[in-house]
């Protein structure tokens, strides 16, 4: 593969760690107008220089769109899970909306002791994962699924899907298309955990599916009350703890315990009054944040929702929340559009300027057995530079009070 001629499309982390690992690619990228050499002198050409005549093996950056001018000119793409589809070591892919992230981390948590390593979406490019490694956790996108066309897991695990990246996939059944692309190629030595509704897919694989995470953890005699995570990430450590029992046959409640998640998240603080206030700026689209709501919906829920949905439709959380002891305060650049579905759904709401003025609205009514909750179903580029910069902000100013 090596003397192949190898052309890298995006110069990005993906791959940049590639180009470690091959003799000689060129890079194509948009962002470059002339040819040049980056610091490593490996060559980046502007993406019209692009000749698939002179490409034998053409490997792409995980988020550029299958309309990209690179994809469609290409005629031996591959992804990056395609390059190293050879090596051998036990594979554990996971995949899904939301969560996917927390269940990598776990997993790998639980793992540790058997020398695994984790990366893929999660941000370690397989190209700097050690090959003599003896399992290779995998967080997977829905782009990377896309494009893998030769590679396959020894475990496949997909939480439940939710509308996401649409405008990237074009609709959402190519989406949840994609999500499951992997389980039809595996074979009767792997396993496959599944959301229940997908349980008529045609594998070969072991195949276990779930209802919620109430039911997999009956199939697998695992205690949920000895467990200390709630909401969204119970099911993260259930599927976490599945993956251990499924590979060797042990349940840890005590190493699940010991995980510290990662802010962002669900995650709690209590100002100098008792009141809490809930940072889950992570929640990008409305099935987190439908999941963030769950978690609290025994307390009156101060909801801070808002920012780019990208044109996500609305609906489906409005119908989850309507019937909810909460009150909405919109922001971001989709406020009009909270307005006028919370309106419709006749839930009470509050048009804010930006997440300040939620945060002093909220301090004016929240009372101790009450919580404010950050969870704004919507990414943050309308107004912050990240999600973590806008939680970041919130936790701040909360912590005044």
């Amino acid at each position: 593969m090596s003397k192949k001629r190898v052309s890298l499309f995006g110069y990005g982390k993906t791959t940049r760690a590639l180009a470690e690992v091959i003799k000689d690619p060129v890079f194509y990228d948009d962002n470059y107008k002339e040819p040049t050499f980056d610091k490593n002198r490996y060559l980046i050409r502007p993406t019209k220089e692009f000749n698939p005549k002179f490409s034998d093996l053409d490997i792409t950056s995980p988020g550029i769109p299958p309309s990209h001018e690179l994809i469609q000119k290409s005629n031996n793409l591959i992804s990056e899970y395609d390059y190293f589809s050879d090596v051998m070591t036990l594979k554990i892919w996971i995949s899904g909306t939301n969560g996917k992230t927390t269940t990598t981390q776990m997993l790998q948590h639980l793992l540790e002791d058997k020398g695994s390593v984790c990366g893929g979406n999660i941000g370690v490019p397989l190209a700097q994962l050690d090959q003599k490694a003896p399992v290779w956790i995998l967080e997977t996108s829905s782009f990377t699924l896309h494009y893998t066309r030769k590679a396959k897991p020894n475990v496949y695990v997909l939480l439940p899907i939710s509308p996401d990246h649409l405008s990237w996939h074009g609709s959402m059944s190519s989406y949840v298309a994609d999500k499951l692309k992997p389980i039809k190629t595996m074979s009767r030595y792997n396993t496959v955990i599944i959301p229940h509704k997908y349980r008529n897919i045609k594998t070969s694989a072991k195949l276990i599916t779930y209802k919620d995470e109430k039911d997999l953890a009956e199939q697998f005699n695992i205690d949920i009350s000895k467990i200390k995570f709630k909401g969204a990430f119970l099911l993260d450590a259930i599927l976490a703890m599945v993956v251990d029992r499924v590979l060797f046959e042990r349940v840890e409640y005590n190493k699940i315990n010991s995980f510290v998640l990662d802010p962002h998240r669900q995650e709690e603080i209590y100002d100098s009054k008792k009141r809490l206030w809930v940072n889950d700026t992570k929640a990008t689209n409305i099935d987190a944040t439908m999941a963030a709501i769950k978690r609290y919906e025994d307390k009156h829920i101060h909801l801070i929702l808002g920012g780019d949905d990208k044109g996500v439709n609305l609906s489906e959380l409005f119908a989850y929340i309507k019937d909810k002891d909460l009150r909405i305060y919109a922001i971001g650049s989709n406020k009009d559009k909270l307005i006028t579905f919370a309106t419709k759904y006749h839930v009470k709401h509050k048009r804010c300027l930006n997440l300040a003025d939620a945060i002093k609205y909220i301090d004016q009514d929240l009372k101790e057995d009450e919580v404010a909750l950050l969870s704004p179903a919507a990414a943050s580029l309308d107004e912050f530079n990240s999600y973590a910069q806008r939680g970041d902000e919130f936790k701040e100013a909360c912590k005044k009070f």
